[in-house]
């Protein structure tokens, strides 16, 4: 009778303590179910979606990395054309004993003249004459002109260094910083990056910008030899920066690593992403509710809840069984976005183990307990 007394204080203890802990376990945040009364379908704000294969398929979409058309149908330089801010070198000889800029024979030490903002040199004799937008050699055919009024059959010879007005910066990850002329061998963006020395980072996730005025570009490093229309032509200013992939996404609930996480790829699945967190846990986690958090752009949000008549963005949280093999080959191709979170629930045992433990620290204390009961 004792016994038997003892056995149901003891099972009554137990059921008061769990009931007593129910709301108050400690976890990791929000189990399936409440996730599902926070959908749409139960007057709540998410769309809870199902991912299969079509879903993955219809969910794709990456915000594009590219050029606009003003970058890539701009022409390549000439590299001979003068411009504002080149430096000029110049030597002028003339066919007579004694002439106007020789002396003794010696051809007039004009070795270096600046092209001045408006795009014009000064030439004793000559006066201002525009220099910009032309070439050594035609500026040459118009000063002979010019000298050959005053001087006869005057021998002018020009020479164009690139110099402020034709000029690029190159900045971020790469072998050497600095500004650069843009030359025959480096009119485009891929061999002005090699004349830096090339890139210091993985180029898997390498991006390069490219400012010109008010105008701004962004390609993966790769795209310049992959897409050959990204390996535009240069112009005087342009700023080029390189840097490492900024994309990140949040892990949460039953994984093996709770964090930010940077993208170490282009693309990303989320059967990839999970790997990269260290997998689900193995005490804790839940199969069957495995979430991925975004705010979808309207015509994705259309495309995977099937309303045509949607409008805005929309919260999505997309929902993943990986105890089917259309959910693990759905998570496999599932495409990780920028600032997307990744959830993990908890299994139902889980949270009745943690009642348990709050109550007599584990299950095998229960039964050491109605041991010394019996």
């Amino acid at each position: 009778m004792m016994r038997n007394f003892v056995r149901n204080v003891v099972a009554v203890l137990a059921l008061t303590g769990l009931m007593a802990c129910d709301g108050a376990i400690p976890r990791t945040g929000p189990t399936k179910d409440e996730v599902f009364e926070s959908s749409v379908q139960r007057d709540g704000d998410t769309y809870i979606v199902v991912v299969n294969r079509g879903i993955a398929r219809a969910a794709e979409y990456t915000p594009p990395l590219g050029f606009s058309a003003s970058f890539r149908n701009a022409p390549v330089l000439q590299p001979d054309e003068i411009r504002p801010g080149d430096t000029l070198g110049m030597m002028i000889w003339e066919n007579v004993q004694e002439g106007l800029l020789e002396v003794a024979g010696t051809p007039a030490p004009l070795t270096q003249i600046q092209v001045d903002g408006e795009g014009k040199i000064f030439v004793p004799y000559a006066g201002r004459v525009t220099a910009a937008g032309k070439t050594p050699e035609e500026l040459r055919d118009e000063l002979s002109q010019i000298l050959g009024a005053q001087t006869p059959d005057p021998q002018i010879l020009i020479s164009r260094t690139a110099g402020d007005g034709a000029t690029v910066s190159v900045s971020g990850n790469v072998g050497a910083q600095g500004v650069y002329p843009i030359e025959r061998p480096t009119r485009r963006l891929s061999s002005m990056l090699a004349r830096a020395g090339g890139v210091t980072i993985e180029p898997e996730i390498a991006q390069v910008t490219v400012l010109r005025g008010n105008l701004s570009g962004r390609v993966w490093f790769n795209s310049l030899f992959q897409t050959p229309a990204n390996d535009i032509a240069l112009r005087a200013g342009d700023r080029i920066l390189v840097e490492a992939d900024e994309r990140y996404y949040v892990a949460l609930g039953a994984t093996g690593r709770q964090s930010r996480i940077r993208f170490e790829s282009q693309e990303l699945s989320a059967m990839e992403a999970l790997a990269q967190v260290g997998g689900l846990s193995t005490l804790t986690a839940d199969p069957t509710g495995i979430f991925i958090l975004r705010e979808e752009p309207e015509f994705v949000a259309r495309r995977v809840t099937g309303q045509k008549t949607l409008q805005g963005a929309k919260q999505v949280a997309y929902i993943f069984n990986l105890t089917s093999g259309e959910g693990l080959f759905a998570a496999r191709n599932f495409t990780v976005r920028d600032e997307d979170t990744i959830y993990v629930t908890e299994a139902p045992i889980s949270q009745f183990n943690k009642a348990v433990s709050a109550v007599f620290g584990s299950l095998t204390t229960v039964a050491s307990v109605q041991t010394i009961a019996n």
